[in-house]
């Protein structure tokens, strides 16, 4: 048990110290926080406490999934039609706001290389702890399965971010750092594969009727898994499959419900919340806020802010207008405020949202109008509106045709999911529509833009991941 300890330790020590990025597990020595299994996953208390440290990772360490200044919320929010820097000569931002990202030796540079190698120090992490389990014997079968179904999603998760980033990215599905060291690019259709077939699992694996641990909506379930799953079919085009999920989430109405007021949605184990991740203080982490708390308060010193040309595509009446912006008076610009709280201490009101519910209606919204239901895609849009204080298309334009139902659904999606998560630049990608929208705002355009380049430091440590096109 001592030994085991000592890994968890280990685990802890590497999770907020030593992994800030992939380099260690791609160069030629192993590194010396290289979780073993054999000495680590003895038992079910050290494999639900390292599944424990890669949640906290999400929150402390992993820049891409937390919300602060090099996750996919705020750089894909500059590459989209969302945020702005709010200094003319920004050198970090102002490259992804005008989609012109260096590979390497820039501030740009950095953020980007920040974003890749956290993701895959998060697949590493996921890596270690399936192949810890798979070898462990003293497992009970109840927790290896919670645990591999968790992780699973994890990596899958992880992986949908670096595909729609990046396109052809390395697929790394072991901890071997020699192997790891020299992996090419796959194929994004490839690792689409990979991503579907691991939530398939983790569907399978993660028990139905399972509730979330202790009422926290921070780790993954079954629902978790299937809202993911909606969301990946919906960008591959499989409408019926698209609605099949996000109908099997909607309908579980113990767990989920729209949140009518709109200052509720972000809250800490909120009813609209599928899975989101906690800033509870752990290790040397004193943070009780999210970091897009922090990071969008809009003090003057703030470095992005809200298009101004987004918020005027909010009508008046629009109560996320009034409940999830606010405007700075000294300095004249417009910033989000979904999270209300980004300087407390000890007392944790806000979860960061990860999925939730109004996209998955979203989501059946636009599954349904693409196979022809328009009054079930009227039906779910309207959910949103009317939360929104918005008419009813039910009731001002019942009859509207496919296309222009389709395009509402897109403004939708803009104005209900803006600065999470980069949704509104992966729309723009997935629907062929980047060039139109964003050509006329940014002068240097290109249609290779809609891929970041891979990170210089990264092709440098391995000759045989070659840069996308443009770059």
């Amino acid at each position: 048990m001592i030994r085991n300890r000592y890994g968890i330790l280990l685990i802890v020590f590497a999770t907020y110290f030593l992994l800030p990025s992939c380099e260690d597990f791609v160069e030629l020595e192993p590194p010396n926080y290289k979780m073993v299994a054999q000495t680590v996953f003895e038992d079910d208390e050290t494999v639900i406490a390292a599944v424990t440290g890669i949640y906290n990772e999400l929150f402390s360490s992993a820049s891409f999934a937390n919300g602060h200044i090099s996750s996919v919320t705020v750089l894909a929010g500059m590459s989209s039609d969302i945020l702005e820097t709010t200094s003319a000569t920004d050198i970090r931002y102002g490259p992804f706001q005008q989609n012109q990202i260096s590979p390497s030796e820039t501030q740009d540079a950095s953020a980007n290389y920040e974003l890749w190698s956290s993701a895959y120090n998060i697949v590493y992490m996921a890596n270690a702890i399936l192949e810890g389990s798979t070898n462990s014997v003293d497992i009970s079968k109840e927790t290896r399965t919670s645990v591999e179904g968790q992780v699973l999603f994890i990596r899958a998760f992880t992986y949908f971010y670096l595909v729609n980033l990046y396109g052809d990215v390395p697929l790394i599905l072991t901890t071997d750092y020699r192997q790891n060291a020299i992996v090419p690019r796959t194929d994004a259709s490839k690792v689409l594969e990979r991503i579907k077939a691991d939530l398939d699992l983790a569907i399978a694996l993660l028990d139905p009727v399972r509730d979330y641990t202790d009422m926290e909506r921070t780790q993954v379930n079954l629902y978790v898994a299937l809202a993911l799953r909606a969301r990946v079919s919906l960008y591959e085009e499989d409408w019926q499959q698209a609605e099949e999920y996000s109908s099997t989430v909607i309908n579980q109405e113990t767990h989920y419900e729209l949140q009518m007021d709109l200052n509720q949605v972000f809250l800490k184990n909120s009813r609209e919340a599928i899975w989101q991740i906690s800033p509870r203080p752990e290790g040397f982490i004193p943070f009780s806020y999210t970091r897009e708390g922090y990071f969008f308060r809009g003090f003057n010193s703030s470095p992005v802010k809200l298009s101004d040309d987004f918020v005027a595509t909010l009508h008046v009446e629009d109560k996320r207008l009034a409940s999830w912006i606010d405007f700075n008076e000294s300095r004249g610009f417009y910033y989000p405020q979904k999270y209300k709280d980004g300087s407390s201490r000890g007392n944790i009101t806000e979860y960061s949202m990860v999925l939730r519910l109004a996209e998955q209606y979203l989501i059946r919204a636009e599954a349904r109008a693409m196979q022809g239901n328009l009054s079930g895609a009227i039906a779910d849009l309207d959910k949103i509106r009317v939360r929104a204080g918005l008419a009813p298309l039910a009731d001002t334009n019942p009859e509207m045709g496919q296309q222009a139902l389709l395009d509402m659904i897109m403004e939708e999606r803009k104005q209900e999911l803006f600065t999470e998560w980069g949704h509104r630049w992966f729309d723009l990608k997935r629907t062929g529509k980047a060039t139109e929208v964003l050509a006329p705002l940014k002068p240097l355009w290109q249609d290779t833009d809609v891929l970041y380049p891979i990170p210089g430091e990264e092709r440098a440590k391995n000759p045989n991941i070659i840069q996308n096109e443009g770059y």
